[in-house]
């Protein structure tokens, strides 16, 4: 019975693929949690956050909060990185607020080149930051520091070289 339904479907398809069908594209309907180079040690996982560096920490809090409806945190300041923070909180994701903080912060240097702000990163969770490190590395990615720093949310985190990921700042973040 089995053998018969796949004949059946496969002269199904050789028959569609004769005519000038416009592709469907498919995607999965399964929620993995992470995902991962065959043969690799370290597996990519869900979306952590977008960043977004805001010229004006206060109105763009209070337009996630007052005018949209979302839930935000307190901005919390980062030294390390030169920045506060505040995160609104999506559901299935969060967008993650960036003010300089400092004159040396990286997010005043590119609110001088987008003042009004702008997109600044994404941040994808990892189950192995420092394997995917390694591994990244030798297929010549470059990453921003030596070493992970210790991210807004307590855990270890690495920037990639925007010019490496398709003009994207990738942050990894250990999850």
């Amino acid at each position: 019975m089995a053998a018969s339904l796949l004949k059946v479907a496969a002269t199904g398809i050789a028959r569609c693929s004769r005519h000038a069908v416009p592709a469907l594209r498919t995607y999965s309907t399964s929620n993995p949690l992470c995902q991962g180079v065959p043969g690799s040690v370290w597996k990519l996982g869900r979306l952590n956050h977008v960043a977004i560096a805001v010229p004006d920490l206060e109105k763009a809090t209070a337009l996630y909060r007052d005018v949209l409806g979302a839930q935000v945190s307190a901005a919390v300041p980062l030294p390390e990185h030169g920045v506060y923070t505040v995160f609104v909180e999506l559901g299935n994701t969060k967008l993650e607020l960036l003010h300089p903080l400092g004159e040396k912060s990286p997010i005043a240097g590119f609110l001088q080149k987008n003042k009004s702000g702008g997109m600044h990163h994404i941040c994808i969770e990892v189950d192995d930051i420092n394997a995917a490190i390694v591994d990244l590395k030798a297929k010549k990615i470059r990453t921003l520091s030596e070493e992970p720093r210790i991210g807004a949310h307590g855990k270890p985190v690495m920037f990639l070289h925007p010019k490496d990921c398709d003009g994207v700042l990738v942050e990894l973040e250990q999850a």
